[in-house]
């Protein structure tokens, strides 16, 4: 039997020092992970427990990538990221198989469609166009977990054209990555191939075409990003 059409290829990330590619098949988002940024957007703050939104692997890109300015929008904005990704199936799980299930570490863009979530949110309605969206998950490499060492104290920070737009450490996350995980895997049969983002700092704010965006999370491959004139 053939297919009717070529399946997308897919999408795997380069491993620091390896010749052998991560392949990612779920991408998982976690929101308003940073209490000054859930205070910059107006909201209030879970900390009982995280939620989620995805992102579609088909959509997403490598870090280095130019892509034009997206359409239906006049207000895209940067959301830089620390990345995990998963090296063992997880479900309901403790939180000494979560912490050992981990394959190791990046950095991403999430990139937003503000004002269509904020139509969306009005409105009472999903916000799926406004976050997953072509090239608005933007990915680094990834470093194993034993590499990178310790997250305590990392700094994770972004400029565009070499302007500070955001600037905290991994330690002001509300739930860290055990948190994330352990809480994640009570809703879905995780399994490797997954990569969760673990949301955003204070300094989310526009873009526009021409703009050049350098994230770093200390430690790990950065992610890079150029915006050229929409289509």
């Amino acid at each position: 039997m053939t297919h009717l059409f070529d399946p997308a290829p897919v999408f795997a990330l380069p491993v620091t020092g390896e010749d052998a590619t991560y392949p990612v098949n779920r991408i998982f988002c976690v929101g308003r992970n940073y209490a000054a940024h859930a205070a910059e957007m107006g909201a209030t703050v879970d900390r009982e427990a995280p939620f989620y939104f995805t992102k579609t692997p088909v959509h997403a890109v490598q870090s280095g990538a130019t892509l034009p300015y997206p359409p239906a929008t006049d207000d895209y904005h940067h959301e830089m990221e620390f990345t995990f990704a998963l090296s063992a199936p997880l479900f309901r799980a403790t939180r000494d198989e979560a912490e050992a299930a981990i394959f190791g570490y990046g950095t991403g863009l999430d990139m937003t469609r503000r004002d269509l979530q904020a139509k969306a949110k009005e409105t009472r309605r999903p916000w799926d166009i406004s976050k997953d969206a072509e090239g608005a998950v933007v990915l680094s490499g990834l470093t194993r977990k034993d590499a990178a060492g310790p997250l305590a104290g990392k700094a994770i920070r972004l400029t565009v054209n070499g302007e500070v737009r955001q600037d905290a450490t991994l330690d002001d996350m509300i739930h860290d990555v055990t948190d994330i995980l352990v809480h994640l895997s009570t809703l879905y049969h995780l399994a490797p191939g997954d990569l969760v983002m673990t949301g955003t700092p204070a300094g989310v704010a526009a873009v526009v075409e021409g703009d050049v965006l350098h994230g770093t999370v200390d430690g790990l491959q950065p992610v890079d990003l150029t915006l050229t004139a929409r289509e």
